[in-house]
This record gives C-alpha cells, structure tokens and sequence, in this order.
C-alpha cells in the first residue's frame, strides 16, 4: 500500500471563519509586480512554519542583505495556519521528554512575541483540558504519564489527572466523561491574525517580498542552485525552504508515503443564549464512539474586547463520524455533511455548556470549512535538508500539531541554513541544537529516518488499526 503524491493546493476553498476578517494589506499583495528571477532564499508556504522562518532571518544578521522571496499558492495564511483549530497546546507525554520541551519552548516563544507587539490575535493563556471516554484510552493516558513520571518528573509534575465529577464540572466536562488531564502553558488565539501581523510587518520594513497567488508547480535542482516553476515564471536560488506540510509531495515525490495529506473539519458555532465562556482549551479522545487516534479539538472566542465579540466554540474533529475518506486528501474545497453534523451537535453532549441549552439538538455554525494537514509516517516533523539536495531544506509533517512546533522548526531551519552557509559542519549545527532544546532529534531529517520511517505501517494502515497519530489542530 503506498501513497500517491499531494496535489498543489486548490485555487479555492471552503470559507475558514478565519479569514472573515482578512488582512486587506496582504489580500492578493505581491512587494513586487513582476516575480523576481532570482533569490538568495526562497520560502514556499506562507503559514506559521514559512512565515517564523522569514521572521528569524529578518532578526539574525548572518541573513544582513540577503534577498528574500516568500512563494504562496493561494493569498497570504490560507493553508493549514489560516484553517485550524486555534490551539497552541502542548502534548507533554505523547512523544518523549525532549519533545514535550521543545513545545512548551515553542508555546512560550509564541506567547513572547505577542505580548512584546501587542499582537491583536486573541490570544488566552489556558489550561489544556484533555478527556478520555473510554476506560481503555483512560488507562492508556495513566500509564504513558506514569512513565514520564519515571522519565521526566518535572515535566510529569505539571500534569494533574481529574476523574472527581465535581472537579470535571469546574472544567465544564460532561460527567459521562472517564477523567481529563490538565496541562498548564496552552493558548487559544486568531492564528490567521498572527501570522499576517508578522508577514505585513516584514514586507513593510523591506525584508521580505511576499508574491501571493503563486504555486509552485514544479521545482528542478541544478548544480548549485534550485529553479521554482510558477504560471508567472520562474525564479532560481541556491537555497529553498519549502514549509509546504501537507503538500509536500506535490514538490518532493520521495515524500509521498512520509508526509501525508489529510483533511479535516473545523467549525464554528455560536454558544448557546446567555453562556459563560469555558476556562480552557480541550481535546476530546474517543467521544461518542469516535476512534480513539481521531480526536476533537475546541477552543473559545472571547465575549469582549476584540471585533465581533460571539465567543464562537471554535470545535473541529468528527472525523469518525464521516463518511468522505480524509487520508491521502489534499482537497479543502468538500465539506463532510456527516462530520459537520456531529460537530454541530456533540458540544451539547461532552461539554457542560451553560445558558439557554435546554430543547436545543444541536449548535448553529456560523461558519464550517475543512484544511489539510500533514500526517507523519513515523509521527515526528521533518525538518532539516533534503538528503542529495544541496540547498533544498524542509519543516512539515506535524500530524495536526503544528501551532506548538511551526514557530521553532521555521527558527531551527534558519539556524541550519545560516549555520551552514557560514561554513560550519551541518552535523555539528545540528548536534548544537539539539543539545540547547531548540529542536528534538527525532524531528531531524536524516537518509537512516527515511528507513526506519518506511518500515513503520503506512499512515493510512495506521489510521485504519487504531493507531494515535496525535492530532490536535
């Protein structure tokens, strides 16, 4: 069983609630009319990952005078970044001590940044609320955080396990639910605002030129130097950074079976009458009957002080309860009316919301829309150099999780790519970053990861057996 390559994002999409107030700067903008013919570094991707990694190379001076030139199919933050679930939430158990460092790294840096500039992004600092509806998914999480205990008891010290009715209730659980897990450091946030706050910023200041409305159709490697193929021409730099996460394929082929696209369902519904807004964000394991590896996702918006006050639940997921094939997709432009209904009504049965619920069967959306995410064969990012591709550096795969890892990937790229044009040994940068925390060994890209990877079961055998690949949008 092997994947088929990702196709190139569509020229048009189901309309995320993010972009219902879109950044009128960027909207169709490229810095120059005509696409350059060259570049120093190109970055294909304009959402969270491509957009960190322009902004730490505006802020290191190793980059001082370099031509910048960021590629995007479609306008600026309308891929993944522009469609998710507004969750910046580490996962502190999931995938090993060093990772659950890196994203609460990641998450602080994220949250620094927008204090420091006052981004208007909403962005609520939360407890992560995690429920398991199953004794089985229960038993798994208490034996995963028993280890960490054993592993990492900093970090295990963090965690708190919840299974009092009256405790879950604080946290607006329905009391059918098994237990939760509180983890402090999340955030809930308008991730589209935050990204076109920085892009806007980079151009402004001349640091970047942003060309929208331009996919790469092609890539092609000479000696020294990359050629990107767009319908507007082509532009040639000896390096590339392509945070293209579930699309990746559509460019490296080689990745097709490692990278994954997959769709999911986002909505967002309008609170019952008269509500109170919920303290955290959540993540919902095996609700309903859904699959244990397919978990829902809600965050919040705030009922004051920002433009268009509703306090919309922010609820993805229900990939369980669809009827469409989601693995493999790399098509936004379908809704699924079955997992659409059942994020309209499951909120009213795991949640404890409050207000005018009674009679009511199911939530109004103001607005439901899908993404594609980037599944990960072996559940780890890819990030660093394309083996046998001089120049040619990559940062995807998040498997639904990228808020917490996009903003250091993109730096941690940066700090590969400088580090090594300034004539240091990749091996080295790399040994030194993973050393500091900045990226977890097991994201690295290496020709050996491309084998073990591929003795793993397909992402679409995985999903079919049940097995976590950890999404939370």
């Amino acid at each position: 069983m092997r994947h088929t390559r990702a196709t190139l994002p569509t020229p048009i999409s189901t309309n995320s609630f993010w972009h219902s107030e879109p950044n009128e700067f960027l909207i169709g903008h490229r810095t120059t009319e005509d696409l350059p013919a060259e570049a120093d570094i190109v970055i294909v991707g304009s959402g969270i990952t491509g957009t960190s990694a322009a902004r730490f190379l505006a802020e290191d001076e190793r980059a001082n005078g370099k031509k910048i030139v960021m590629l995007e199919a479609r306008e600026a933050c309308w891929g993944a970044t522009g469609r998710n679930g507004g969750h910046c939430q580490p996962l502190l158990w999931d995938r090993g001590a060093d990772v659950a460092y890196f994203e609460l790294k990641n998450v602080h840096t994220v949250r620094s940044y927008i204090e420091k500039h006052n981004v208007p992004c909403e962005w609520r600092t939360v407890s992560g609320c995690r429920q398991f509806w199953t004794q089985e998914v229960m038993a798994e999480a208490e034996k995963e955080i028993a280890h960490l205990r054993t592993i990492a008891p900093e970090i295990a010290s963090q965690l708190k396990i919840i299974k009092d009715k009256d405790e879950l209730a604080r946290h607006r659980v329905s009391p059918d639910c098994i237990g939760a897990t509180l983890t402090p450091g999340a955030g809930s946030l308008w991730p589209y605002k935050l990204v076109t706050f920085i892009l806007e910023n980079l151009v402004k200041e001349g640091r970047l030129n942003l060309q929208t409305t331009t996919p790469v159709t092609e890539l092609s490697s000479g000696a020294n130097s990359h050629t990107l193929h767009t319908p507007r021409g082509t532009i040639t730099a000896p390096t590339v950074i392509l945070a293209t996460n579930g699309y990746t394929s559509a460019l490296l082929p080689t990745f097709a079976d490692l990278i994954v696209p997959v769709r999911g369902e986002m909505s967002a519904l309008f609170p019952p009458e008269g509500s109170s807004i919920l303290p955290d964000s959540y993540g919902m394991v095996a609700a309903l009957g859904q699959p244990a590896n397919a978990d829902d996702y809600l965050i919040q918006r705030p009922y004051s002080g920002v433009p268009n006050p509703a306090g919309h639940l922010m609820f993805g997921g229900g990939r369980g309860a669809g009827k469409l094939p989601t693995i493999g997709v790399s098509d936004d432009t379908v809704i699924d009316p079955d997992s659409a209904a059942y994020l309209r009504s499951a909120l009213l049965k795991v949640m404890q919301l409050d207000g005018a619920t009674a009679g009511v069967q199911e939530l109004k959306a103001a607005a439901e829309w899908t993404g594609i995410m980037g599944y990960s064969r072996d559940d780890h990012p890819w990030v660093g150099k394309v083996p046998g591709q001089e120049g040619l550096w990559l940062s995807g795969g998040y498997t639904g999780h990228g808020m917490p890892n996009g903003t250091l990937c993109g730096k941690a790229i940066v700090d590969m790519v400088l580090g090594e044009g300034a004539g240091g040994d990749l091996a080295e940068v790399q040994a030194r970053l993973v050393e500091q925390g900045d990226i977890p060994k097991s994201y690295l890209i290496t020709p050996e990861r491309f084998v073990k990877a591929r003795l793993w079961p397909t992402v679409e055998q995985q999903d079919s057996g049940g097995v976590h690949m950890n999404g939370v949008v």
